[in-house]
């Protein structure tokens, strides 16, 4: 049994925006996806870091989710920015049971286990000026009450954290959303969003503690991560 996690699947299969426009690692996607995922076994567990489907609703995201869900093993999805289909927690797991969809587990005020660690997350969120208007404060401060609610159920077990935007750049801290994982004793934190030229703006490596890593899917080059 082995842990892998890989964000920003940006599918399309249900509606017309397919990423392949963008060229370069984007060429063919979906068949470099279906590919990475050939080393995932089925009792293995896959992370998905947000910006899974650009289906506007649950409906124009089915046929994303159904590729997904025959990827093989079991998935633990979080929201991505570009997740505007994402509703609440309980009209998703409906949506999945009635469209046969098992093998995905939702990451929202919670966390999820993998044996006898946590698996924390939330979407995250940073300023794009440096204090951040009013509406940028709101939901900062909402996105740290879910990410506190899900290192919280963890308990006392380790705890590894998923999260969508990037908490720490090259040339940026969120320093909410750090100061909360050292509180918490996290250790290990990945992250997606960054594609393209802004993958140069991302901070890989050790900061206060925690080793941070980008794992956007063209980052990674479609084949999910190995963490465990």
């Amino acid at each position: 049994m082995s842990l892998y996690v890989i964000g920003d699947t940006h599918l399309s299969l249900g509606c017309s925006k397919p990423m392949d426009v963008f060229g370069g690692r984007w060429e063919n996607y979906v068949e470099k996806l279906l590919a990475g995922f050939s080393t995932v076994r089925a009792e293995d567990t896959t992370v998905l870091c947000g910006d899974l489907s650009w289906g506007m609703t649950l409906e124009e995201a089915r046929e994303d989710f159904l590729f997904l869900h025959r990827l093989p093993g079991r998935k633990i999805i979080l929201k991505g920015n570009h997740d505007y289909w994402w509703t609440t927690a309980s009209r998703m797991r409906r949506f999945f049971a009635e469209n046969g969809i098992d093998s995905m587990e939702i990451l929202n005020n919670n966390c999820c286990l993998y044996g006898e660690t946590a698996l924390c997350g939330s979407r995250g969120w940073f300023y794009e000026e440096a204090r951040g208007d009013a509406h940028d404060k709101k939901i900062m401060a909402r996105e740290l009450q879910r990410l506190e609610l899900s290192l919280k159920a963890a308990g006392e077990r380790e705890k590894l954290v998923f999260l969508h935007y990037p908490p720490k750049l090259r040339s940026y801290e969120c320093t909410e959303l750090l100061d909360l994982l050292c509180a918490y004793g996290v250790r290990r934190c990945w992250y997606g969003h960054l594609h393209g030229a802004g993958r140069t703006q991302a901070f890989e490596g050790e900061a206060r503690g925690i080793r941070f890593r980008l794992v956007s899917a063209d980052h990674l080059c479609f084949i999910p991560l190995k963490i465990l």
